[in-house]
């Protein structure tokens, strides 16, 4: 992903921290406490431009959406799209998905969206593949027992490795799809890459992982 400098985004931000939480990690354990319901709460990492997961809050009231993106550059797009059309159930993290532990408790989360990562296609970079053993036993801690993680991408490579990856770990796999909009799959909220790849009839690889 290209990144535009955007010298107002930091003040942007930190301007809105009603969306924004600065201090995740003082809500760990208390994010139902922070959102001030009792409702589910699913989070997507790597959330981008904000597309989903304001469209996931505005469409599902009854659920607590978090999501977790990086770089102040890209977050702010989803920040805009909550002061726009604000979502009492939606916060934003401006964090690394590597730092999950450190600011959600046990079994704390009830559903995981990955969307769209970046394929690190070098054997080398594995490792940060967001589908890779290590995050998945990070999100292993941070999910309910029973708990799903959805996970959609356009590149073949990665939804390969991910199925072996997530299989390996001991997780159930479940409503694979290899072609997601020629699937039939209703209630199906795009991001901002599925609409661009889809667009130019490109195909979605889509699966569900269950913790056992």
């Amino acid at each position: 992903m290209r990144l535009r400098n955007k010298p107002w985004a930091k003040e942007y931000i930190e301007n809105n921290s009603h969306i924004v939480e600065q201090q995740p990690e003082k809500w760990k354990n208390k994010w139902k406490e922070r959102f001030g319901s009792d409702h589910p709460i699913y989070v997507e990492v790597g959330s981008g431009k904000g597309k989903f997961v304001n469209e996931l809050a505005e469409k599902y009231p009854e659920i607590n959406v978090i999501g977790i993106e990086l770089y102040e550059s890209v977050i702010v797009r989803g920040v805009e799209r909550a002061v726009e059309k604000p979502k009492p159930n939606l916060i934003l993290l401006q964090q690394n998905v590597e730092d999950l532990t450190e600011f959600f408790g046990k079994e704390e989360i009830d559903r995981l969206f990955i969307n769209f990562t970046d394929p690190w296609p070098k054997k080398r970079h594995a490792k940060r593949r967001l589908t890779n053993a290590g995050f998945l036993k990070k999100y292993e801690e941070v999910l309910k027992r029973e708990a799903e993680i959805h996970f959609k991408t356009d590149n073949q490579g990665l939804f390969e490795y991910s199925l072996e990856s997530i299989a390996n770990y001991g997780m159930k796999l479940q409503n694979i799809s290899l072609d997601l909009h020629q699937s039939g799959m209703e209630d199906n909220i795009m991001t901002e890459y599925e609409q661009k790849f889809s667009e130019k009839g490109m195909r979605i690889y889509r699966l569900e992982a269950r913790l056992h």
